[in-house]
């Protein structure tokens, strides 16, 4: 995949995030708490790491673009801070070997993001490569490269 083609690189991190938190409730159910925090911590990294380069790449970078500052990124840093509020209870949960808090929180963090997925990916996404033009390649490099952090 091209970094020019960054929205597609973004949807598949939510895909292979999604697949993380299906796991994890997976793991949580089967009553396999080793297995089910190390999940866990790949899990968090990962959404952590994603919301960090649209944070401080795609985000601010749309906003240059466009002088919207209180458009769709408002929004998504807004859903971001419930995500990571619901993940602070997965993690809990995870450490205590709450198989009702993993699947009540896991649940909860699939809807948000699901519904926060839709919106980056139908309505975000495709305005960011619109605005970034010729510049597509280098935003995409430089989300790719804060995505590895």
């Amino acid at each position: 995949m091209s970094y020019a083609d960054f929205p597609a690189y973004l949807t598949a991190d939510h895909r292979h995030c999604d697949e993380q938190l299906g796991a994890l409730r997976k793991l949580a159910l089967a009553a396999d708490s080793a297995t089910a925090a190390q999940t866990f911590e790949a899990l968090n990294h990962d959404v952590l790491a994603h919301f960090a380069a649209e944070e401080e790449v795609l985000f601010p970078a749309f906003e240059s673009a466009t002088g919207m500052s209180c458009g769709p990124t408002q929004v998504m840093r807004m859903e971001h801070a419930e995500a990571r509020e619901l993940l602070a209870d997965l993690a809990e949960a995870v450490s205590g070997q709450d198989v009702d808090g993993v699947r009540g929180h896991g649940e909860a963090l699939l809807i948000l993001l699901q519904q926060h997925n839709m919106k980056e990916e139908n309505i975000l996404y495709p305005m960011a490569y619109n605005v970034a033009g010729a510049n597509a390649g280098e935003l995409g490099a430089r989300i790719a490269g804060r995505r590895q952090h």
